[in-house]
């Protein structure tokens, strides 16, 4: 029985462990690098289908060398599940960035990390996959945890920003993850990893692409290091953080996948008060604490399932 092609991002040349670790350090410089880009005057919705280009970009040429087998044999049922899976994911990726302009990092990255709740929330739904007393516990005291951050105002976001309006956005980035990721579970399972990351990024870059022409944005820059961000963006939390990330949970036990789920928060906290100075208030802490303990419960036993 073949097996699907082996590719550079799935050979075990790398400790899995390891693997995580670098993924957490990776996608938690995210936030920072996009703040810059927008500092420099690139418009939101712009870095979102810029990042998932260059990200698909630097894909292609790997995946078409490598993957051509699994390409060539793309039905149609797989190519409108990757096209709809770019819809969410794109939709993610353009929310979540966009509330970064709006409220401070660590309650964006808290909050649309809450993609746990609603997925569980959705497998109930119309999967009809039973609500344990475990992910019943995480639901609330992650609910608990977000109600936290919004009493707080946004923790620390700078005067005459909207944390009101950042924190609902980082929420529907969090809501899209839901229907992507249960989605996208059909390519996950039939191709490789190298070409399932080309299906779904390039349909995500193709949808948000197709938003920033039907809207009117500009790709334009006031300065020409915003792309060198954008840049750093799409290769570093993109490719090598999510990258790190799906080649690694696959490898380790199920206890291993909340990691990076509550990683990336932690680690932008971090980032953006050393580099960005941003100051934390004691309630932000507590929900912040609140909502990853509680995704961690809900990870822990979805991914032990």
């Amino acid at each position: 029985m073949t097996t699907p092609t082996t590719t550079l991002l799935e050979r075990p040349s790398l400790s899995p462990a390891l693997g995580i670790i670098i993924g957490v350090m990776a996608v938690s410089t995210a936030s920072i690098f996009i703040r810059f880009a927008q500092q420099a005057g690139v418009n939101s919705l712009a870095i979102a289908a810029l990042r998932l280009t260059i990200a698909a970009l630097a894909l292609l040429p790997f995946a078409l060398i490598r993957c051509s087998d699994e390409f060539h044999a793309l039905s149609g049922r797989d190519a409108l599940t990757a096209a709809i899976s770019g819809i969410f994911l794109g939709g993610h990726f353009a929310t979540w960035i966009l509330s970064l302009e709006f409220t401070s990092v660590v309650s964006s990255v808290v909050l649309v990390s809450l993609s746990p709740l609603f997925i569980a929330a959705a497998s109930a739904l119309f999967l009809k996959e039973p609500l344990t007393t475990r992910i019943i516990a995480g639901m609330v005291i992650a609910i608990a945890g977000g109600v936290l951050i919004g009493l707080s105002d946004g923790g620390g976001a700078a005067p005459g920003q909207n944390p009101m309006l950042g924190n609902a956005l980082a929420l529907v980035g969090a809501l899209c993850m839901a229907p992507y990721l249960i989605i996208a579970r059909a390519l996950r399972n039939k191709f490789s990893l190298l070409a399932y990351l080309t299906l779904v990024y390039s349909a995500a870059a193709v949808v948000l692409m197709i938003g920033v022409l039907l809207s009117g944005t500009s790709l334009a820059a006031d300065s020409p290091l915003a792309y060198l961000w954008i840049a750093l963006t799409a290769l570093v939390p993109q490719l090598i953080g999510h990258g790190s990330f799906n080649w690694s949970v696959r490898r380790l036990p199920a206890v291993y996948g909340a990691i990076p789920v509550m990683g990336e928060p932690v680690g932008s906290a971090i980032l953006a008060m050393l580099v960005l100075g941003e100051t934390l208030q004691l309630l932000t802490l507590m929900g912040a604490a609140l909502a990853l303990a509680g995704i961690a419960l809900m990870s822990l036993k979805r991914n032990g399932a």
